[in-house]
């Protein structure tokens, strides 16, 4: 598995913020201006075009334009990319908490030997 690692980065770093997240979650739903983007959030315009200056250098949105409209649409490939280099790691994460539930059940048959013993 060959990802580039630079574009991942980019991806987590602008994840990271719960109201780029936000922005997201509402482009998932289709195109918006930013002015639609902005409106439920309580922080100026020159923010929400910081956050979208993030979103766009992350490559997980893009910006047209369209007379005096400017959509932003949603480019989920980095998001796609990110997830698979996380699904790499997700074998490993479900073998271990197997193993931990093995391990659980055997300290847990061990105590109720053990009660029955003392009783």
């Amino acid at each position: 598995m060959s990802l580039n690692t630079d574009a991942i980065s980019s991806t987590f770093a602008a994840l990271a913020d719960p109201t780029r997240r936000a922005i997201l979650a509402r482009l998932a739903l289709g195109e918006s201006s930013v002015t639609e983007l902005a409106a439920p959030f309580q922080v100026s315009m020159p923010a929400i075009s910081r956050h979208l200056k993030v979103l766009e250098n992350a490559g997980l949105i893009s910006r047209g334009r369209d007379a005096q409209w400017r959509p932003c649409r949603l480019t989920p490939e980095p998001m796609k990319k990110a997830a698979e280099w996380l699904d790499a790691y997700r074998e490993y994460w479900e073998l271990s908490f197997d193993r931990l539930d093995d391990y659980l059940q055997v300290i847990k048959a061990k105590e109720t030997k053990r009660d029955r013993k003392s009783r």
